[in-house]
């Protein structure tokens, strides 16, 4: 078996094969093109296994190198401190000490999504993003109005015949009005370019499925299922719940040396897109929906701690059934 490590940048790759014993068998620097890629593994020697960090270039490298290699490893660039800590650092000695990580076996690796569901997922995340600027415009329009002293229903602000008939009571100066035209147009624009990418993402029939399965727990609504289903994809990956807990940033760290441990805040190694939806469900489970189980762990919790703490517990509860109900395939049924 051969190994090895790239270091991939946006113009270049660093490449470095080595065999089992460690000796150097190629040393080059490749174009960050398809086709230099492909001209490559099809050259180099076989069998090969690759390893490369997660960038944003990964995807597309990944997906081309799986059809010409033989096993293909994304490294965690977060655990790799190894190479981010070292006195000397330069293209040559990261790709040098990738091939060595992987040729020992302590690569820290990352999951790669299929590239079909990477794609749905992009979609998600669009979506996610256009949403972003849709609170932005309507902050906007929020305050213009409230800058120039005009009064207005909050609630009703941004239904369309009321924003109209405000905009026709107006006496102000008409770039003002300019102002509040333009950012309403954009934010119709968005809200329709919102629903679009929604549509898309449902044409994947198992994301369907497993949106639908989902949405039976108590306070996991559409964009928490679809969160889950397109950021987890397959739950059996995690041997655990805890482990499906930790990867979702619900979890404190730890820092332990001999007999004296310490617990920090809520670990920055986690998926933020799940941490934020599943904090924002397991509210709506709570002081919504009411949900018994979900009100005792939250009640239980904050009487020993805070709310803030009694809102984490709720959330790895939440975890706890999300794991259940998509790795047995049924419908949440309360105990």
């Amino acid at each position: 078996m051969y190994y090895a490590g790239l270091d991939v940048h946006k113009k270049t790759i660093s490449v470095m094969i080595k065999d089992q014993l460690g000796n150097v068998q190629e040393k080059t620097k490749i174009k960050s093109k398809r086709d230099d890629i492909i001209k490559w593994a099809q050259n180099a020697p076989s069998p090969l296994s690759v390893v490369l960090e997660a960038t944003l270039f990964t995807g597309w490298i990944y997906d081309i190198l799986i059809y010409y290699v033989n096993k293909v490893t994304v490294a965690n660039p977060i655990m790799l401190s190894y190479i981010s800590k070292a006195k000397n650092k330069n293209d040559k000695i990261d790709a040098n000490k990738l091939c060595d990580l992987l040729r020992v076996n302590m690569i820290p690796e990352t999951y790669m999504l299929p590239p079909k569901v990477r794609q749905v997922r992009e979609l998600l995340r669009y979506r996610n993003w256009l949403l972003a600027q849709c609170t932005r415009f309507k902050n906007k329009i929020n305050g213009e109005l409230m800058m120039n002293g005009h009064e207005f229903n909050k609630k009703k602000l941004h239904n369309k015949g009321y924003f109209q008939e405000l905009l026709d009571s107006l006496e102000t100066d008409k770039n003002v009005l300019e102002i509040l035209n333009m950012s309403r147009n954009q934010l119709e624009l968005l809200k329709q370019l919102e629903r679009r990418v929604k549509r898309l993402i449902y044409t994947h029939p198992e994301v369907t499925e497993r949106v639908e399965l989902l949405t039976t727990i108590p306070g996991v609504g559409e964009i928490t299922a679809l969160t889950w289903t397109l950021e987890v994809w397959e739950p059996t990956r995690f041997s655990n719940y805890k482990k499906a807990i930790s990867y979702c940033g619900l979890c404190a760290g730890q820092d332990q040396s001999g007999e004296k441990t310490k617990r920090g805040p809520l670990s920055k190694q986690r998926n933020k897109r799940l941490q934020w939806v599943l904090i924002e469900a397991a509210k709506v489970a709570v002081h919504r929906i009411k949900d018994p189980t979900l009100v005792s762990i939250y009640q239980k919790t904050a009487a020993k701690k805070n709310n803030n703490a009694a809102t984490v517990a709720v959330a790895r509860h939440l975890v706890k059934w999300l794991m259940a109900v998509d790795k047995r395939g049924t419908p949440f049924v309360a105990a």
